[in-house]
């Protein structure tokens, strides 16, 4: 039972470090927010949150496979280099301001919950952070890789994370209006980190 809990918190921690930092996730969950309401940025976090639980089983998996072998990692890396390459172009480039009833006709075909999930399942740079963790966890003897653990594991994570989503659009509503230079602009700030990731991994694979 102890290590359950152990592994419970492991994971909610690793999450609020991991999504800290500004990310595509947080901070399209605070334009959601500004946007659509509380209830679509409700619909959006579980959508995130439930392709966040099927990434981190499945890092956790890999890791189970390949004992962190680099090899794997770099195919990763090159995936998310790729995504976020077309990200980076998205919001700096093709993503500007249309008007108003062009942008509520948009909101109405994009499900909040869909969203978000399809947001997760593109954004695979936290698959190797969990897989790492993961092989450290179990050098520590800690029985990640036992399909109970990896689930409580997983729910840590997805706790951790969804806490991370509100606590961005909370802090964001407190400190933004609708006029706000951040809110404004925000598909460049987006765009920025995206563009910012793509730089890290393009350095990691040619390091």
């Amino acid at each position: 039972m102890d290590h359950y809990f152990i592994l419970l918190i492991i994971g909610f921690l690793a999450a609020v470090i991991g999504v800290s930092l500004p990310g595509l996730l947080n901070m399209t969950a605070v334009k959601v927010a500004q946007e659509r309401g509380r209830q679509a940025s409700i619909m959006y976090i579980a959508g995130a949150s439930s392709i966040i639980f099927v990434q981190t089983y499945i890092a956790i998996f890999f890791a189970k496979l390949i004992d962190s072998s680099p090899f794997i990692t770099e195919i990763l890396h090159e995936i998310g280099l790729v995504i976020f390459g077309s990200l980076t172009l998205y919001f700096l480039v093709f993503a500007k301001r249309k008007k108003k009833e062009e942008n509520q006709a948009v909101k109405r075909l994009k499900h909040p919950y869909i969203y978000g999930a399809l947001l997760a399942l593109i954004n695979v740079f936290s698959i190797p952070y969990y897989v790492f963790l993961s092989v450290t966890l179990a050098a520590y003897h800690y029985p990640i890789f036992d399909w109970a653990y990896t689930v409580v594991f997983s729910i840590g994570v997805v706790l951790g994370s969804g806490l991370m989503f509100y606590a961005y659009i909370s802090v964001f509503k407190k400190v933004a209006n609708e006029n706000a230079f951040l809110l404004r602009n925000i598909n460049y700030v987006i765009g920025t980190i995206t563009g910012i990731i793509c730089l890290i991994t393009l350095y990691k694979l040619l390091r």
